[in-house]
């Protein structure tokens, strides 16, 4: 017998308003205009490598062969266009915190091979004045629900952005790097927390890598054991 409840307040597709069978889903069209990363992808981003040898193992796309990354494994759950980029965009600009527990799930698909039990989930951290403004940290909403999925220990403060920066949207490669550098920094009560531990840094989106790399190195001069990263969304250029 079916819930009196969906009969009032029926499931919608968390990007449209067409019907769907549970709560926090995708419909039919919307799951097949979101491009998930799946098959031969790049260890470093989780981008996918369509004309790769998936025989081959920790395979790398062009832009994590010419930038060295400081991390030592990355995913992704979504590419960055059509409703994966409308997805990313409800939860950053459009009060959309409800996304948070979907995407989180994508992301644990991808994410489980790169955690272990001792495994510390942290997001990158919000300027305080854009956090003011936008009332919630999107990457720590995802950095949450993550651990929740994962089962996993998360300290939503062990980063501190205390240099207001820019936009990065439309920046060259090189610019995006130099606005980020100094930009971030380690919470001083927070230290005991990362060395010695391997940490999976959560971010909503990579586009050239700058913020996650600016983060890493951060936690590595904090004697963080090892640093993976995990983004809801990737960047890739077009083939």
């Amino acid at each position: 017998m079916q819930n009196p409840l969906r009969l009032i307040y029926p499931s919608h597709c968390l990007t449209c308003e067409a019907l769907t069978e549970t709560d926090f889903a995708l419909c039919g069209a919307c799951w097949s205009e979101t491009d998930f990363l799946t098959g031969t992808i790049c260890d470093c981003c989780g981008a996918s490598l369509p004309h790769a040898d998936d025989s081959e193992t920790a395979l790398k796309c062009d832009d994590c062969i010419r930038i060295v990354r400081p991390w030592s494994r990355g995913r992704s759950a979504i590419r960055y266009s059509g409703k994966g980029r409308k997805l990313v965009l409800q939860l950053k600009h459009g009060d959309r915190i409800d996304l948070a527990k979907p995407a989180a799930k994508w992301m644990a698909g991808v994410a489980k091979p790169l955690v272990d039990r001792s495994t510390l989930i942290v997001p990158i951290p919000l300027h305080w004045s854009r956090f003011f403004k936008r009332k919630y940290n999107q990457s720590a909403e995802l950095a949450r629900e993550l651990a929740r999925e994962l089962d996993l220990a998360h300290c939503p403060d062990v980063l501190v952005r205390h240099k207001k920066t820019p936009s990065l949207d439309g920046l060259s490669r090189d610019d995006r790097f130099a606005t980020l550098d100094g930009a971030i920094s380690l919470h001083p009560r927070r230290a005991h927390r990362v060395a010695g531990r391997r940490v999976l840094l959560v971010d909503d989106v990579m586009t050239s890598g700058a913020t996650l790399a600016a983060a890493t190195e951060v936690l590595r001069a904090s004697r963080a054991r090892d640093v993976c990263v995990v983004t809801l969304a990737r960047v890739m250029k077009d083939a």
